[in-house]
């Protein structure tokens, strides 16, 4: 047999600390005849301190007390009765007064209160993204050095325009690889700006970073006998000089219209700048395209050794067009963006990577060497690979094998359309082991106009050794929210 209880709270004027059920009788100054004519019923009431008791209330009949018969009758004991509302459920018109009914309930009041709600849960994430991303993947600021891979696609070669050597036997633009690397210093500082008074701290804070050429002391490099062309050192010098970040970042850019997210040891950043700006110098501000260009990163950090890889494609409108779609006045479908560089960052906390063909090297430089200029691509390729749309938009992708066992996917071309492959959006993904596991980065944004809108940053970490037993196979979708 089951038992049901039923706790209704009522709040009693006076606490009475008896422990149990224990009766307690109301002394009533009546006469025993006057009792002998009486109803006794019993009540238990939850008291304070998890103490409960027994009230007796005794209901007399007679008609010669005036004074008491002019009272409502009180069926519930309670010395505040009928002042406080009791629930009644043998009563089949009861309704319980919440608060809502037209006299208490403004509507434009409660969605004002929900959006502030809202806001004010966007504020937090904003602020939890914004310093987990200058502690944990920028190392607090610390300095990475790195070995960085400069690739040109032939799209904007002047020397390969209108050749044969444009594109490749499959259609896609080719990528020359720079002859020599570039090492680069990269760091991070954040500031507290005066003059910002808010209930928020990191209003008042930024985050600078900062890139710069170095020259490795650390070796002779034979290649300083090898000159870059001067497409390479334009190439260099572009790289270089072009944000993929705001100049100031602040926690408020950590939000899915600036295309800036962090998820685990994962992130990516991005800045733009939109086809009719003038002002170029306002280019971290645009974030509704249509755009002339468009940077992003996409990176993973190491847990284990503080090894880093990331990722940054550049993409411009061709000349061209854009002077064809200004001449319409904006009336014709805006151009699309296409890839002029990619940088392969192979970075290391506070040390140089090693050099690819160095031998008899120390064991973290050795392992350094397998995570970066291991094997190419990822075992059995990109462990869970995204959905890139239909047949006409999947062609705007490549797929490289990136030494060290790196898998890299990306658009070589981005339509901004809004009517081009029905809206859909647009996929970068980096999938890569540097160690025990083997984790994969998808970098969602939406199509036409709202291509800086990051729709998603999904991470995906699994064992390495275990990756092929927990491949997903359903075909290539989004990760469920």
């Amino acid at each position: 047999m089951a038992a049901i209880f039923l706790w209704i709270p009522v709040f009693i004027s006076t606490a009475i600390p008896v422990a149990g059920f224990a009766p307690l009788a109301r002394q009533q100054q009546n006469s025993l005849d006057r009792v002998a004519s009486s109803t006794w019923t019993f009540t238990s009431v939850p008291c304070n301190h998890q103490l409960s008791s027994s009230v007796i209330h005794q209901t007399t009949k007679d008609d010669n007390d005036g004074e008491e018969n002019d009272k409502p009758e009180n069926p519930y004991a309670d010395p505040n009765y009928p002042d406080l509302e009791f629930v009644n459920y043998d009563d089949p018109e009861y309704q319980v007064d919440q608060g809502i009914g037209d006299e208490f309930f403004d509507e434009d009041s409660t969605e004002a209160q929900i959006e502030e709600m809202r806001e004010d849960r966007r504020r937090r994430n904003d602020e939890f993204q914004f310093q987990t991303y200058f502690k944990e993947l920028l190392q607090s600021g610390k300095e990475f050095k790195g070995d960085w891979s400069v690739y040109q696609t032939s799209t904007f070669l002047e020397s390969m325009k209108g050749t044969d050597k444009a594109i490749d036997a499959n259609g896609f633009p080719r990528m020359l690889k720079s002859s020599r690397p570039l090492y680069v210093t990269s760091s991070a500082t954040k500031i507290v700006l005066e003059g910002i008074d808010s209930e928020h701290p990191t209003d008042a804070e930024r985050i600078y970073h900062k890139e710069v050429a170095s020259k490795r002391p650390d070796f002779d490099d034979d290649d300083d006998e090898i000159a870059y062309s001067k497409a390479e050192e334009e190439a260099n010098e572009a790289v270089l000089g072009s944000l993929y970040w705001p100049k100031e970042l602040s926690a408020f850019d950590f939000r899915g219209e600036k295309g800036i997210m962090c998820v685990g040891n994962a992130y990516t950043i991005c800045t733009s700048v939109a086809l009719h700006e003038k002002d170029v110098d306002s280019a971290d501000s645009a974030t509704q395209g249509p755009f002339a260009e468009y940077r992003s990163e996409l990176g993973i950090l190491s847990t284990e050794k503080d090894f880093r890889l990331r990722v940054k494609l550049d993409y411009r409108v061709k000349d061209e067009e854009k002077e064809a779609h200004l001449k319409s006045g904006g009336k014709s479908p805006p151009p699309a963006l296409c890839l002029k560089s990619m940088v392969i960052c192979r970075e290391a906390l506070g040390r140089w990577p090693p050099v690819s063909d160095a031998e008899d090297t120390p064991d973290l430089d050795q392992l350094m060497k397998e995570v970066f200029y291991g094997r190419p691509g990822a075992q059995g390729g990109l462990y869970d690979p995204p959905p890139v749309g239909e047949e006409d938009q999947a062609g705007k992708y490549m797929l490289l094998d990136l030494d060290g066992g790196a898998t890299l996917l990306f658009p070589f071309e981005m339509e901004q359309d809004s009517a081009a492959f029905d809206g859909n959006g647009w996929v970068t993904s980096l999938d890569w082991t540097p160690g025990t596991y083997r984790y994969q980065a998808d970098r969602k944004v939406k199509g036409g106009p709202d291509l800086r809108n990051l729709r998603t940053l999904e991470l995906s970490e699994v064992q390495g050794a275990e990756a092929d037993d927990w491949r997903p196979n359903d075909g290539g979708q989004d990760m469920r929210q």
